[in-house]
């Protein structure tokens, strides 16, 4: 498939790695709009370059390379090269991440990824050796390979980020939107009522949330729509239920902006999900079509 402008992607889950998601992609023309994940993000870049906002600035992931974003960053992602990027990624929970740090490293407080990107192509292996230890259900291999790169990882690019704290005007006027945003979901306010609302004029607003969130709060928004709509798919929920739970008109209105956040439409992130339930009942042995097909490249 080497130089086709053909796009695919695989976001799972094997069930012996429980609460760590797993993706395999290789896009072209995709753009992941301004988005946050409730989990850490540790894609290991294989071919190309993807381009990602982060913290103000864009920073340039290529082959060899790992693109490591904290849990509710803020980040976009594009390719950086014509010929796009392929990548292997997983998202292990924070609990995770922070059970690892305190039995393998000296990290204090909080673990986090310092640098967005490391250039160290031994834990891009690891994370691509995690991948197709889960694909083959080999379950020692993928929970020890996933623990061994997780403490190489904090050890060579780890540290407790400093967490920005709600101590300012501002910044406690935004926590207040949000929390009516979260609450209103389905029938949020206008940015003038608002604000009206909290006391403050619109422009304020916009302003102290960004600084707050890294987005306006339409983005910010939409981005915990589809967290929502992620937890309700995973509990069941067909996803024009889903959609319209979460504030969206309709299922084409979620598949457009999941796909732009995920990188994968509601319905296919739901099968993959009951695959997963289907292996521990023994109903499905696992597999990936998409690794039959790229099994060469990786």
């Amino acid at each position: 498939m080497a130089g086709s402008g053909r796009e695919v992607a695989r976001h799972w889950r094997y069930a012996e790695l429980p609460g760590v998601d797993l993706l395999r992609a290789r896009y072209v023309r995709k753009a992941f709009v301004r988005h946050t994940h409730e989990h850490f993000v540790i894609a290991a870049i294989a071919q190309g370059v993807e381009v990602f906002h982060h913290r103000g600035a864009d920073q340039y992931a290529g082959a060899g390379t790992l693109a490591l974003v904290n849990p509710d960053t803020p980040h976009t992602g594009r390719a950086g090269v014509p010929e796009g990027w392929r990548y292997g990624a997983v998202y292990p929970s924070p609990e995770l991440v922070a059970e690892i740090a305190a039995e393998t490293t000296t990290i204090r407080g909080t673990p986090g990824f310092v640098s967005p990107v490391l250039d160290d192509p031994y834990s891009v292996e690891l994370v691509h050796q995690v991948l197709r230890a889960a694909d083959e259900g080999n379950a020692l291999a993928a929970d020890t390979l996933l623990r061994v790169a997780v403490t190489r990882l904090l050890r060579l690019n780890g540290g407790s980020p400093a967490r920005r704290e709600v101590r300012t005007a501002g910044a406690k006027v935004a926590a207040r939107a949000r929390a009516v945003l979260e609450e209103r979901m389905v029938e949020p306010p206008t940015l003038e009522r608002l604000a009206a609302d909290l006391g403050v004029s619109a422009f304020s607003l916009l302003r102290a949330f960004r600084d707050a969130y890294g987005m306006p709060p339409h983005a910010w928004l939409t981005d915990a729509r589809v967290r929502r709509a992620l937890r309700l798919l995973d509990g069941g929920t067909s996803p024009a239920e889903a959609a319209v739970a979460v504030g969206f008109t309709d299922q084409p209105h979620l598949n457009r902006h999941f796909a732009r956040i995920v990188g994968v439409p509601p319905g296919a992130y739901q099968r993959e999900r009951k695959n997963v339930q289907d292996e521990r009942r023994g109903l499905l042995l696992p597999s990936d079509p998409w690794q039959n097909r790229q099994q060469s490249q990786t």
